[in-house]
């Protein structure tokens, strides 16, 4: 992998983004020694501009960046790093230093796709909750059968609201379907990114 660090003065950008749900998080600016610091810890290293040093995110935080991949653009002169975060990536304490619009998971999230990555890890830490205050836990605590059967019976629900409920109630009932879908998946130990796979394998 080449890059142009002249072109930047011995520096380039480098756009972190979330792994498992592509979430842009930050922001930051690597020289060489950064790079080869990163690749050698797994963990993603930054060069301050304002310090004049290298930084590893997270070594007073302890909210680390744990490297998945790197590529560089077209023109050689910026970096795209995959990582999955170790907490918020943010100072302020956000998943994302862009923006802070709030979610059901206590701040910013993904948007879109991306967001049922993060369901997906909410699901499966749910394996260990209390059943009394989790319906999910209750669910996956009640076993393969139980989970199966939830199934199909949205499955049937989504059925009946495609063919005679409103629009709205076809989304509600879809989104039933794909949660207990996803509770499924984790009741049988895969995930929605194996799914995903076997579709995109079937594109090729």
């Amino acid at each position: 992998m080449k890059i142009n660090f002249a072109k930047g003065g011995g520096l380039v950008p480098a756009i972190i983004q979330n792994a498992d749900t592509e979430q842009v998080l930050m922001l930051g600016y690597m020289n060489a020694d950064a790079l080869s610091a990163t690749r050698d810890s797994g963990l993603v290293t930054f060069f301050s501009r304002s310090r004049n040093c290298l930084w590893q995110k997270g070594e007073t935080s302890g909210n680390k960046l744990v490297l998945v991949d790197i590529k560089v653009d077209c023109d050689q002169d910026t970096l795209l790093v995959r990582a999955r975060p170790a907490g918020p990536t943010c100072h302020e304490g956000t998943i994302s230093c862009f923006g802070n619009e709030g979610s059901c998971f206590g701040n910013e999230g993904p948007h879109g796709l991306g967001w049922l990555a993060q369901l997906s890890d909410l699901i499966e830490n749910r394996k260990t909750s209390d059943p009394k205050t989790s319906y999910t836990a209750s669910l996956l605590q009640g076993g393969l059968t139980k989970c199966a059967q939830k199934l199909g019976e949205e499955s049937v629900e989504t059925v009946i609201a495609a063919l005679c409920e409103t629009d709205e109630q076809f989304k509600a009932e879809a989104a039933d379907l794909l949660y207990h879908l996803m509770v499924l998946l984790a009741a049988k130990n895969m995930s929605l990114k194996e799914v995903i796979a076997t579709l995109k394998n079937r594109a090729a």
